[in-house]
């Protein structure tokens, strides 16, 4: 895939989550707002409603109060006796004491002419005790209510004077409020499912671009290979067919020569096949092991050895420097030779003049550490991370002889993870880096 196709892509994709998420947002907002306008508007068809309750109720207990004069042919005149004193408590003065059950009737008719339907509680003032004495509860649609219902404690005025008070028990507040500000239910789903997207799409891009930056190692490593695996080819080839010639038996020293190339390049071959092999192993959850006491004294010697004729033909040196004087690990002595190869090779091979190795070995209690430290080009900082990741190369700038596939550093991990320990590299550009392998020892007594 291309890199403006991916881009665009991306591009398209983020844009549609963002627009996912504003038309979430949108419709949230539009939600709240009608909501709002729905309580507004039922507070007001409320108001209006209980409202219209209070001027019924109130109409309908001066008609009481002005039946009460006439039945006891009281000629005064009481002017706006009745007072709404809670949104559903009513207080009505009167000039003289009045009996529990006439006032009960009176109330029951009252309320039933003026259509008042709701249940109520009847109290008396007592002017001696200075007390409400409580009436009753009266239900008018169900009369099975008025026993089984509580008496609520009825409120006492600060009057002196006669009067009764008429509590709807079933009724709230006229002055209705809703509730300030929206729900947090009313945001958690949404942001919830807000994150899994952008989870989910972060993670998307993350993968894709991912994928693209290995298959273009991929892409790297099989023409790396491809060219590593055919100049060697055709070196042994073109050294066939001159060793074919019948006339080379003739010059000794051109048919050793020749021989000699032969040679040179199927060990490159067999080289080559091998660190492939190298990628095989690492496919399937790490590199297998066969372990075994492992001195890796006797490790480095056999790199150090190894790399000689290579550094005395480059006019380099590697230092040796054994402060642990017990090396020895539990592990394979294969993978372990070949990782410690893989770092001493890449310290040659990214020097670019004469190579100045120095391989330490120290350990602790529970740790040997193996640094391979060099002077070549190092790792830039931006690269530092990606270092050991498979098939990644460092781009070496104007050194244009280092081959490789770019499984080494990825090759050495895994087999320190594989022994328990672990790899880490400082570097420096332009000065040189350090890689320090470090591995589980085998306790003081044991073998």
């Amino acid at each position: 895939m291309r890199r403006r196709t991916l881009a665009t892509l991306v591009l398209l994709a983020t844009l549609s989550v963002v627009g996912v998420v504003l038309t979430q947002m949108i419709w949230l907002d539009r939600a709240q707002q009608y909501q709002t306008e729905q309580v507004a508007l039922q507070k007001q068809q409320q108001t209006q409603l209980d409202k219209q309750f209070n001027d019924r109720v109130t109409i309908a207990l001066t008609d009481v109060t002005e039946r009460i004069l006439s039945i006891t042919k009281d000629p005064s005149d009481l002017f706006d006796a009745v007072k709404q004193e809670r949104p559903n408590y009513f207080a009505v003065t009167i000039n003289d004491t009045i009996h529990p059950y006439l006032l009960e009737a009176l109330l029951k008719r009252e309320f039933q002419r003026r259509n008042i339907q709701d249940d109520f509680e009847y109290g008396i003032y007592d002017c001696f005790t200075d007390s409400i004495v409580y009436g009753n509860y009266v239900s008018l649609k169900d009369s099975a209510a008025t026993d089984t219902a509580h008496h609520s404690k009825l409120l006492k005025l600060n009057k002196d004077g006669h009067y009764f008070g008429v509590f709807f028990p079933r009724r709230t507040s006229s002055i209705w409020e809703p509730k300030r500000g929206s729900s947090p239910v009313t945001w958690v789903y949404p942001a919830i499912v807000t994150l899994i997207v952008f989870a989910f799409f972060a993670y998307s891009v993350w993968v894709i671009l991912r994928q693209k930056r290995l298959g273009e190692m991929k892409n790297d490593f099989i023409g790396n290979m491809t060219h590593e695996l055919k100049t060697p080819i055709s070196t042994i080839a073109l050294s066939s067919e001159v060793l074919s010639d019948p006339h080379i038996a003739q010059e000794p020293e051109r048919l050793h020569s020749y021989a000699g190339i032969i040679r040179t390049e199927t060990e490159r071959l067999r080289k080559q096949v091998e660190r492939v092999l190298q990628l095989a192993t690492l496919e399937n959850d790490g590199p297998q092991l066969k372990r075994e006491t492992v001195d890796m004294r006797k490790v480095i010697e056999e790199v150090r050895h190894a790399f000689a004729l290579q550094l005395q033909e480059r006019s380099g040196t590697l230092d040796v420097r054994m402060d642990a004087a017990d090396a020895r690990v539990s592990g394979d002595p294969v993978h372990l030779t070949n990782a410690l190869f893989n770092l001493v090779d890449n310290a040659v091979k990214y020097s670019p003049e004469r190579p100045h190795i120095t391989i330490t070995a120290t350990r602790d209690a529970r740790r040997l550490r193996i640094a391979v430290q060099d002077r070549g080009i190092g790792i830039r900082k931006e690269d530092l991370k990606n270092i050991f990741e498979r098939f990644f190369r460092v781009h070496t700038g104007n050194v244009h002889n280092v081959k490789g596939f770019g499984l080494g550093l990825h090759y050495v991990e895994q087999v320190a993870r594989a022994h328990g320990g672990g790899v880490a590299v400082e570097s420096t550009f332009g000065k040189g880096s350090t890689f320090t392998l470090e591995l589980p020892v085998i306790p003081n007594g044991r073998s």
